[in-house]
Formats: structure tokens, sequence, C-alpha cells
């Protein structure tokens, strides 16, 4: 009987396993447990997947046997392709090659555009240099986009959701920049224009009488501008906000000049113009004590060396609305800004995005600037400033939807033959709040997912020691509680069976 008992339990879970495997095949799902949804695919993901048409083929080009770390990624890949899979009805199939195993495949991945990198691995105790390849390319209708290196600290999903988006859209939106008044050409602005035209048709548009099809752009940008708008450029901009357009404005309405030390006003007239639309920008700078730092020579032991002085009319925003346009957001320097308040009335919302610290000061022109001014409590008493916002209401026929920062070029580049590098979410803010107006698909969301890093080297010696030896008694305490409780448990049961009339 025994015997027939154990032969029916391992049958049964022989069946068991059969019916699981079965089953993952037609079903993928797993668990996640970690913060901000690490391995959650998003709406905007599902969504895409959902409605492709047309079969999409992921072509994988990792190198065999990678390092622990990195073979991790290349496990998350193949899950999230996996999961793909399962969303798209089979629609998104792949493969994975490995480019070391002979030349013919190395110059297959080389040629559409997967490059190697080289990394630092330790075997037997030595440092050696391996020749890695971790990129993809995603195909459909004869049209490739590529993924040259997947970037482990990066956003995956957002990588391949918008690789396939791009293939699949057949009409990209408009976006207009605005040119004519003094704003920086298109291609000073690179690190916008990489990720604009993943999604997005970009073109120059010129506001005046001769455009007629002006509602053909999606959104209107309108950046660092530093001549004045005529009234043509106005009404022109009336009218599209009145069709319910979407409008990006980032401009300043002072400057600082670091040549000759002094704060003046900007020569556009956009102020004014927004103040009828209800939102008021300040003639004054935002200082912030968390900010930024410029370089200024100084004499140390008989030598010039450039010393980093902060300088807060480069505030360093760390505060951003709850909402989709600064979701993921961490820091953003902003140069020169002014304060923004809102004086429209109850038909339209007002949104805060992006506000200073607590320890705000606002100057009002004329203003002279001393780089090496010894700032004290007393400069930063005028509390958190808006510097960044969101309006939406109806300005004429329809809803419309505009988001003002109050700082002209902190996402642009310039250009030359040295363009300045800008921290990621500078670019990721105006990219966004273009997203947000424009694509409803919610890949917004995507571009800042990112992984919690919590790395060891930035705690405290302090708090290091505290998990350390945390690490090492807590299981100790646990362990002695454990048997100081099974002790005492023991005890009582040998006096109970010393006891008269006990029956087990």
């Amino acid at each position: 009987m025994k015997k027939k008992s154990y032969l029916s339990t391992i049958l049964l879970l022989i069946a068991i396993f059969i019916v699981v495997a079965v089953i993952s095949e037609k079903f993928f799902f797993r668990f996640d447990l970690t913060e901000g949804g690490q391995y959650s695919l998003s709406k905007a993901t599902k969504d895409i997947l959902n409605n492709l048409e047309s079969p999409v083929t992921v072509t994988a080009y990792f190198t065999a046997d990678l390092p622990p770390d990195l073979a991790k990624v290349k496990r998350n890949f193949q899950d999230m392709l996996t999961e793909y899979n399962s969303l798209s009805h089979g629609n998104v199939v792949f493969k994975f090659e490995n480019p070391n195993k002979d030349q013919a495949t190395e110059n297959e991945a080389i040629s559409s555009g997967v490059r190697p990198v080289l990394f630092k691995a330790r075997e037997k105790d030595e440092m050696k240099q391996q020749k890695v390849f971790m990129g993809a390319v995603i195909s459909l209708n004869n049209q490739n986009e590529v993924i040259p290196f997947i970037n482990p600290e990066g956003s995956i999903e957002y990588d391949l959701t918008t690789a396939i988006k791009k293939l699949s859209v057949s009409n990209k939106p408009l976006i207009g920049f605005v040119q004519g008044q003094g704003e920086p050409p298109i291609n000073a602005y690179q690190q916008v224009m990489t990720e604009l035209n993943v999604l997005y048709q970009v073109e120059p548009v010129t506001l005046n009488d001769t455009i007629k099809d002006i509602n053909k752009f999606t959104t209107l940008v309108i950046s660092a501008p530093t001549d004045t708008f005529s009234l043509e450029a106005f009404r022109v901009l009336d009218k599209y906000l009145d069709n319910g357009g979407n409008l990006f404005v980032a401009f300043n309405t002072v400057e600082g000049d670091l040549q000759t030390l002094q704060g003046k006003k900007v020569g556009n007239n956009l102020a004014p113009w927004l103040a009828q639309k209800g939102i008021r920008v300040q003639d004054g700078f935002v200082l912030d004590a968390s900010c930024g730092s410029v370089n200024v020579m100084q004499q140390m032991g008989g030598f010039n060396m450039q010393t980093p002085i902060k300088f807060p009319y480069l505030p360093l925003v760390s505060h951003f609305a709850d909402m989709g346009i600064t979701k993921g957001l961490e820091q953003v320097m902003l140069g020169f800004p002014s304060p923004i308040t809102f004086t429209g009335d109850t038909a339209f919302r007002f949104t805060p995005l992006a506000i200073t610290s607590e320890n705000t000061g606002i100057q009002e022109l004329p203003v002279s600037i001393d780089v090496q001014h010894k700032w004290a409590q007393n400069d930063f008493k005028a509390g958190p400033q808006t510097v960044a916002a969101l309006v939406e209401g109806n300005f004429g026929k329809d809803n419309a939807r505009m988001v003002v920062v109050t700082s002209g070029d902190f996402a642009v580049n310039g250009t030359g033959q040295r363009p300045r590098q800008l921290q990621p979410d500078n670019v990721s803010l105006m990219v966004n709040s273009i997203d947000w107006m424009s694509d409803a698909t919610g890949l917004i969301d995507l571009r800042t997912k990112t992984i919690t890093s919590r790395p060891l080297d930035q705690l405290s010696d302090a708090k290091k020691a505290t998990m350390k030896w945390g690490n090492f008694l807590v299981p100790l305490i646990l362990v002695i509680i454990y048997g100081l409780f099974r002790l005492q448990w023991r005890r009582k049961q040998r006096l109970k069976r010393m006891e008269e009339g006990y029956v087990k």
C-alpha cells in the first residue's frame, strides 16, 4: 500500500508539472516586488503590443558566458521578450545570437549597428578585457531600429517599446520649433532631438501671415527667444491656442551677463502676452541656496586655479509635481529663472511643475552680480517659488495646454565644436512636457522609469557599521531567542509528564 501511495504521489506531481509547463507556454506572468516596478510592463507598452498588426522580429546579439552582472541583463531581456510575445499574441518573435562564435555573426551584428564594448572581467585572479555584445535589432516590414547597447542602468522597456512604436507608426505627429525671434536653431538641441525624433517629426516654423496650416502641428515650442514678437505672431499663437493647440514656452524675462556682471531685462515681449492668459512672470531673479556652481579664477599658493563657487542664480530644482511630466525627475538646473504666479480665473487649471527649495530669495532689477558674494540666510527668505508651470483650459473654441519654464536655454546644447552636455533631467523636463501634450500612448512614463540604487559607498561609516553588525548579530539573537523558547517549552512538557494522572 505504501508503494502504491508513493507511486500515486509521484505521478500526481509529474502531472502537475506538465500542466504548469503547458500553461506557462501560453501565459507569462511573474510577481514584481521591486520598488518602482522594475519588472512590470507599463500600460503604454501593453497597449502598443496589443495593437500590433504585423509581426515584429527582435534579433538580440549577446555574448555567451557573460560575467554574472551582465548575464543578469541578458536574462531580464529574454524574460521581457517572452512577455512581449505573450502580450502581442505572438506578434513579437525573437532569437538570440552570439556574435563571438564566428566572424560572420560578429560582422552581421556590427553592420546592423550593434556595437561591442570592452568589459573588464576578473579571471583566475587577473583582470582581462573582454569584447562584449549586448544589443538588439528590431525589424518590421523591412525597416530596422537598433539598440546598439543595452544599458544595465537604463530603461530597457523604454528602448524596446519606443523602437517598436517608431516602426509601427506610419504618420508621426508634427512638432514645430518656432524661429524668427532669436531662438536657437533646431540643431542646437542635440539631446532633445535624439529623444523627440523617435516618435515625432520636428520642423522649424515662422509665425507670420503666410502660416495657413498652423494647426497641423501637434505642439509648438518657443525656446530661448531674445527678440520681440510681432503682433501678427501673437495673433497666430492666439489662433493656435483657440483651436486647442499645445504650447511649450521656455524663456527668460531677465538674464545675468557674466562678462559685465550685470543683470538686465531680456528683449522679448512674451511676459505681457502670457499675463493676458493669467500667467504672470516677474521681472526678477530667483536665488536658491540649493544651486549649481561657476568656476572662478583664484590665487592659491602663488598659482591661479579655477575654483567652483556656489552660484544661487543657477537653482537646482528637486521639488516637482506628482504628475506625468515630472514623474521620475530628480534634479533640474535652471539658469537665471524668474518666479511664476497665476492670476487667471477658475476656468483654467494651474499646476506648478517645478518649485525651488525653502531657502529661496528674489532679486529685483537692477542687479549687480558678485560671483564671490558671501551669501547669508537672510538672502533666502522668500520661500519656495514656482519656476515651471502647466496651464490647462479653454482659451477659445477648445481646451488647450501650455507649459511655461522661466529659463530659456535650460535644454539647449548649443552649436559649434563643443556644445555643452546637459544633465538628463533637463532634457527629460522638456521632452516629457512635449510628450505629455502630444502623445496619448503614455510612453512618457517609461523615459524616467529607473532602477532605485542604494550603493554602499554613499552611506556614512556609522550606517555601514550598523548594517554590518546588524547582519551579524540579528541572526544570532533570533537563534538564541528560539533556543530559550524551545528550552522553556520542553521544561513545561517535562513538568506536565511528571504530574499524577498524566495521559499522553
